[in-house]
């Protein structure tokens, strides 16, 4: 159940689910047949946390909010020894985990693309991460190429995990209400192993080219063309960012490159 015994913390960009058959929707979004333990990013008073304790996965939580530990020290027995209280950005992830997990959570808005950089970072150890963020930011995670929406997140996690958008939430279901919708979404990890290419390299073509997104990419890559100018007279030089797929800046990438 959701109790109101804790004030949001607007500083946290809390805003606690109250809507118990959205919160189980959210847990479903985890396979049911992994045996890989789960952790929870925000439990708050733990509104998802119930759900998750019922799965047959081993769950831990990660709380930034002293508040929020203390409650769920209090109302979860089942979590004792569980609960880390940390920011989850400043974790060293493999030092909780020796092997794989999943990552879920009612995502704060305010650092959700920073989580799934970070999840970025760890893509050999979490195959499955799923959670509710502001719904543009779930649209710009699943985007595919030529939308408005297709940008530099979209392809770095895109080239690791295929990504689906699963449902809308609206604000009503919170307290307090956001001011924006929201959606759940799931990255599973796919099967490449290697970019083919110089991922740092790939990491600074991508966001080189969207940080002037309304350039063809001849203009926008002029910084990283100058030692093989003759690159730019190819055609893929003539498209804007979010024309290329994710194996499209592989390739430009090598180009670059030379390899």
């Amino acid at each position: 159940m959701y109790h109101r015994s804790i004030r949001p913390k607007k500083s946290l960009g809390q805003h606690f689910l109250k809507d118990l058959s959205v919160a189980t929707r959210i847990a479903n979004a985890l396979p049911a047949d992994s045996a890989l333990p789960v952790l929870e990013i925000g439990p708050g008073q733990g509104v998802l946390t119930q759900f998750l304790l019922e799965r047959p996965q081993n769950l831990t939580v990660v709380e930034l909010d002293r508040d929020s530990v203390a409650y769920l020290s209090t109302h979860f027995p089942a979590l004792q020894g569980k609960i880390i209280e940390a920011d989850f950005l400043k974790l060293d992830l493999g030092s909780i985990f020796s092997g794989q997990f999943m990552v879920i959570g009612n995502y704060p808005y305010n650092i959700s693309s920073q989580i799934f950089f970070k999840v970025l970072e760890y893509k050999d150890k979490i195959p499955v991460c799923a959670g509710m963020v502001q719904k543009e930011v779930a649209e710009r995670l699943a985007s595919a190429p030529g939308r408005k929406a297709y940008g530099i997140i979209s392809v770095l996690l895109q080239a690791w995990y295929d990504i689906e958008y699963l449902f809308t939430v609206e604000p009503d279901v919170f307290d307090p209400p956001p001011k924006v919708r929201s959606a759940v979404i799931r990255l599973t990890r796919n099967s490449r192993t290697a970019l083919d290419c110089d991922e740092s390299l790939f990491r600074a073509v991508v966001k080189t080219a969207f940080n002037q997104r309304r350039k063809t990419m001849r203009n926008s890559l002029k910084s990283l063309l100058e030692d093989r100018r003759e690159l730019a007279a190819e055609p893929i030089f003539n498209k804007r960012p979010e024309q290329l797929s994710v194996e499209d800046f592989i390739g430009l990438t090598k180009m670059i490159s030379g390899k």
